[in-house]
């Protein structure tokens, strides 16, 4: 059981880029799926979840109405469409699956519901 995630770069203030997370070993599908994101010196924090076998999909505040979480059922991905980039949205962005009751909660609750985390993809937002 693993998990991938691509397609960090550096992009200007405004601009867009569009994250994946390919699995390998299970179908994504049959889980909830979330993104994460870390900054320097900050604590990992949700940033949206999927449960794709519902079509339910969740986001923080700091991102509604600019990203916006999707999967491909055929490619067994799910991606993270971030439009209106600003410089506090750089960080290393991680997926994992869990239970998206928990991934905006503490730490804690995010390491221990959370799993089959994959490498990280690095964002960086600057002019």
């Amino acid at each position: 059981v693993q998990l991938q995630a691509s397609g960090g770069g550096l992009v200007q203030p405004g601009g867009s880029l569009r994250l994946s997370c390919a699995a390998s070993g299970f179908t994504m599908d049959h889980y909830p799926l979330a993104w994460f994101r870390q900054a320097p010196g900050k604590e990992r924090e949700g940033v949206s979840c999927i449960i794709a076998y519902r079509n339910i999909t969740h986001y923080a505040d700091s991102v509604k109405g600019r990203f916006t979480i999707s999967r491909d059922k055929a490619k067994n991905s799910v991606y993270l469409q971030m439009d209106s980039l600003k410089p506090e949205d750089t960080a290393v962005y991680y997926c994992a699956t869990g239970d998206c009751q928990y991934y905006r909660r503490s730490s804690y609750d995010i390491e221990t519901t959370f799993g089959s985390w994959g490498q990280g993809t690095q964002v960086t937002v600057s002019s």
